[in-house]
């Protein structure tokens, strides 16, 4: 049996967290024993538990904005060091063995000091296309490139980013990310939000899911939809998701701008719930609006799940999710004209209905959990 140590760079759920539980939920436990480590406590800790998944808490830094700086970066080296030096204690106070490290996002750079006190392979699963600071970008490749045994990514577009930045192509597996089809399905109960939210059984629901940052498209999201409301009187407009911790400040801008709107009223902002299989379910259309390449987005997986169709902008990890005018439609990176004029189409001629049909077709054969999970076997089990 293999023991694998998992790093993370959160406890949320989010894409890559959601994943993370996929994967080491549902590894077969009679060859694969996972650990996992966790840098903060959340969510994911509880829905680790609840799968009986040996799961860990301390606090090691993890590469974020706040260290770009000559005081963060000595203070993230020292945390680095004495927190790396800590989970290595941990290890042998409990008697643990770790035979591979799987580190499951390029923000985490524990596994690389890990790999050499312990002697083991360290296998990057990279869920991130980083195009700047690209100084930022030359680093982290240059670290996987140097210090990784495989580079594990989500999509086409995410090795081609690396291989174009350095790092060797034959170290790089892509293993497409897979979602539980019974959880996201057509058959979700999703009617509670019209009563929650207050929304008329008459509405068309268009939507988009992620984090408050600054590449996520929360305001090409609005900029390009909220003159639709002047259109579509049954028209209603969601923005999910929540900030950083340190970044509420970014919710404070996006309810303003919210506000400043022409029929606000029917624009809703929710900060991030346990229930995004039931919002997904809820919307007629999820957009995608990233601004930067969203390198294999789950919510684009759950929403397919879920029958619903999808509209977003044609880079990233999405080009390989949509099939357009099968399943969405995807049009010019930052074009916010041209993704009203694709969301407008679809409420006028009812697209999303054939689409949402379409997209629980994809999934099954494209993005299932299980062939998510053993590709994941065959990686560790060194047949891939």
């Amino acid at each position: 049996m293999k023991t694998i140590l998992y790093l993370h760079a959160g406890a949320e759920m989010y894409g890559a967290d959601k994943i993370l539980l996929e994967l080491v939920s549902g590894l077969d436990k009679t060859k694969f024993k996972p650990i996992v480590i966790l840098p903060t406590d959340g969510i994911l800790r509880e829905k680790l538990e609840e799968a009986n998944i040996s799961v860990h808490v301390i606090s090691y830094p993890i590469l974020r904005r706040k260290y770009f700086n000559p005081k963060g970066i000595v203070d993230y080296i020292s945390n680095y060091k004495n927190k790396s030096d800590d989970i290595i204690r941990f290890l042998r106070q409990n008697n643990i063995k770790v035979d591979l490290i799987h580190v499951n996002t390029l923000a985490v750079l524990e596994g690389i000091r890990l790999k050499k006190k312990l002697n083991v392979p360290l296998y990057w699963h990279i869920h991130e296309i980083i195009t700047h600071p690209k100084v930022i970008n030359n680093f982290l490749c240059w670290c996987v490139n140097r210090y990784a045994d495989r580079a594990i990514v989500v999509s086409g577009p995410v090795k081609q980013h690396l291989v174009n930045s350095g790092v060797n192509s034959k170290k790089i597996k892509v293993i497409h990310n897979g979602i539980d089809s019974s959880i996201f399905s057509p058959n979700v109960q999703s009617d509670y939000l019209y009563k929650e939210w207050n929304i008329p059984q008459n509405a068309i629901k268009v939507g988009m899911i992620g984090r408050v940052n600054n590449w996520k498209g929360q305001e090409d999201f609005l900029d390009a939809l909220a003159p639709l409301l002047n259109r579509f009187d049954n028209l209603y407009l969601f923005v999910i998701g929540s900030a950083f911790e340190g970044q509420e400040w970014r919710i404070k801008k996006l309810k303003e701008k919210i506000n400043s709107l022409s029929h606000n009223d029917r624009i809703i902002f929710s900060e991030f719930r346990k229930d995004n299989y039931a919002v997904e379910h809820f919307f007629d259309i999820l957009i995608l609006p990233s601004t930067s390449p969203d390198p294999l987005p789950t919510v684009v997986l759950e929403t397919m799940g879920c029958g619903r169709g999808v509209i977003g902008y044609a880079h990233g990890g999405i080009t390989e999710m949509v099939e357009d005018q099968y399943n969405g439609e995807l049009v010019s990176p930052l074009d916010k004209n041209a993704l009203r004029r694709a969301v407008e189409d679809c409420i006028v001629n009812e697209k999303y209905v054939e689409w949402g049909i379409n997209s629980r077709k994809r999934l099954l054969e494209h993005f299932s959990l299980t062939s998510f999970i053993n590709n994941f076997e065959k990686i560790y089990e060194g047949e891939m």
